[in-house]
């Protein structure tokens, strides 16, 4: 291993896989419930507010970047670029939540698109976000490719499937909080194969004329640590 891999991927003196393992069945655990608040009608603002308060109930430290819960349009936006505030969630609708909890010393981060509705597209493309998730993963474990390789992949498959991959959202380090102090260069521009429990992979698409998105975000992980 030469010296730029081993410090993309050098961990903090508190890392274990246990407890990154425990942040990550957290993270998820906090989405569903996320998710099972929102409902028609709810305007995004009140959404981001009930994902604090469940953050809140599960002794999480509320998050190591911005909470976003995104309705409509919103979900085709950048990640750090704000939402348009007032966005109401229709009846035939997707929205998405993001969340980057702390649990402890070890970071969690994930994201999940949730659809409203039975708009057969929007279902698909919230479909696909995480069936390219998986593809992509899948990808990782046979070819042993590299980041930027694996984003390479993920475009061609997006485009082949309908869609737009956003790139700014390129994947980064998990780490023992906090990462960025140890490692802050993107998955999209490594030019190695990432290691197991040390990355996250994000894939957000988007429909080609930017009237809805869908996002779905995982630690790297091996297939054992999937339900399917």
């Amino acid at each position: 291993m030469n010296t730029s891999i081993q410090d993309a991927e050098r961990v903090g003196n508190s890392f274990s896989e246990d407890g990154m393992l425990t942040a990550r069945h957290l993270t998820r655990t906090a989405i569903q419930r996320i998710a099972e608040g929102v409902r028609p009608g709810m305007v995004e603002e009140d959404a981001v507010s009930l994902a604090r308060s469940v953050l809140t109930e599960m002794g999480l430290h509320a998050t190591w970047h911005p909470i976003r819960v995104r309705f409509g349009i919103n979900t085709t936006k950048p990640m750090k670029q704000l939402s348009t505030p007032g966005v109401v969630l229709r009846e035939n609708d997707i929205f998405f939540v993001d969340i980057a909890p702390r649990y402890k010393a070890w970071e969690g981060d994930g994201g999940a698109s949730f659809v409203v509705g039975d708009d057969l597209q929007v279902q698909r493309c919230a479909r696909n976000a995480e069936e390219l998730f998986h593809e992509v993963r899948a990808a990782w474990r046979r070819h042993d490719w590299t980041g930027a390789r694996l984003y390479e992949y993920a475009d061609q498959r997006a485009r082949q499937m309908g869609w737009e991959l956003n790139f700014d959202l390129p994947g980064h380090r998990l780490s023992d909080f906090p990462h960025a102090a140890i490692y802050s260069g993107s998955l999209a521009q490594a030019a190695f194969s990432p290691s197991p429990m040390r990355w996250v992979l994000e894939i957000h698409l988007r429909d080609r004329e930017r009237r809805f998105g869908a996002f779905f975000e995982d630690l790297l992980l091996e297939d054992r640590f999937y339900d399917h």
